[in-house]
């Protein structure tokens, strides 16, 4: 069982100092196009659970790195995020009204509004990440890149667009994930590890391990809450992959069979951080949080 008041508090600290971040992003400035740059705040500073920061952060204390170190990667994580929710809601893709309670972009704005936001986003995410002088800045940069693009993120869109409709088994519904959502986890805790140690520190593939299990466990859980949240909790629609008929691990192991199969991808990857000792037991906990949050 999670430590809920320990880890409550550990997340709001760190869910304000990501919010703090990224709001010093659009402070004092003189934008060339105010409504392209209020249409980015939207998608970025309506709020959201800030979870892939709060994994870089985790992963990075846990080898020692100091907060002030993680701050760039984290900030540049959750704007790739943020871009990608906001071209993942958009009409050609799920056509999502709500996001986080709020209108999503295209619906707040514009469609083209909306596409450029989520472009001016993805890029910022890279100016942030540049302007750090850290030594393994190369491979924080292509680590990043490989996540979000054609072999992570992008490519877990397109195989879930091409799935709607259809029938995957277990191991194709698994290797969708693992890109769609799967990539900006191990993104995540693979930028606080490079903080902190070289590529060929054997505690950096010990979290990799961690959290390809934990991404997927993310999604099988977030497909449960697809069946069984409501609206107003959620932040946005309750039920819609059903209604769009998209394959879901509910549709596919039923809903006791995905909890089930979530709970044993998060002891798998609790089981991984073993080389790490106690200063893994904060992702621990967050891996448990995975399955256990409402939205």
């Amino acid at each position: 069982m999670v430590n809920a008041d320990s880890l409550a508090a550990r997340l709001a600290a760190d869910r304000a100092r990501v919010d703090a971040g990224l709001e010093t992003l659009f402070e004092t400035r003189e934008a060339p196009s105010p409504r392209l740059e209020a249409a980015m705040r939207h998608g970025v500073l309506v709020g959201g659970k800030r979870l892939r920061p709060v994994l870089v952060y985790a992963a990075g204390r846990a080898l020692g790195a100091a907060d002030e170190a993680l701050d760039a990667p984290a900030t540049a994580l959750e704007l790739i995020h943020a871009y990608s929710l906001v071209h993942d809601d958009l009409p050609a893709m799920d056509d999502d009204d709500l996001r986080r309670g709020q209108p999503t972009v295209h619906r707040a704005f514009d469609e083209a509004t909306a596409i450029l936001a989520g472009d001016a986003l993805q890029a910022l995410a890279f100016e942030v990440l540049a302007a750090t002088a850290h030594p393994r800045l190369p491979a924080m940069i292509g680590t990043l890149a490989r996540a979000a693009g054609r072999d992570g993120m992008v490519a877990g869109q397109a195989l879930d667009l091409a799935a709607v409709g259809g029938h995957p088994d277990a191991g194709a519904l698994a290797t969708m994930h693992r890109h769609k959502t799967g990539a900006l986890i191990r993104a995540a805790v693979r930028l606080g590890g490079l903080v902190a140690v070289t590529e060929d520190d054997p505690r950096l593939a010990a979290l990799e391990r961690y959290a390809e299990a934990i991404g997927l466990a993310f999604q099988v859980h977030d497909d449960v809450l697809d069946v069984t949240g409501d609206t107003a909790t959620l932040g946005k629609a309750s039920g819609a992959d059903a209604a769009r008929d998209k394959p879901t691990y509910p549709s596919l192991l039923g809903l006791a069979g995905a909890r089930r199969k979530a709970r044993e991808l998060v002891e798998e990857g609790v089981a991984a951080l073993a080389p790490l000792g106690a200063a893994a037991d904060p992702l621990a906990e967050l891996a448990r949080y995975m399955i256990e949050r409402d939205h």
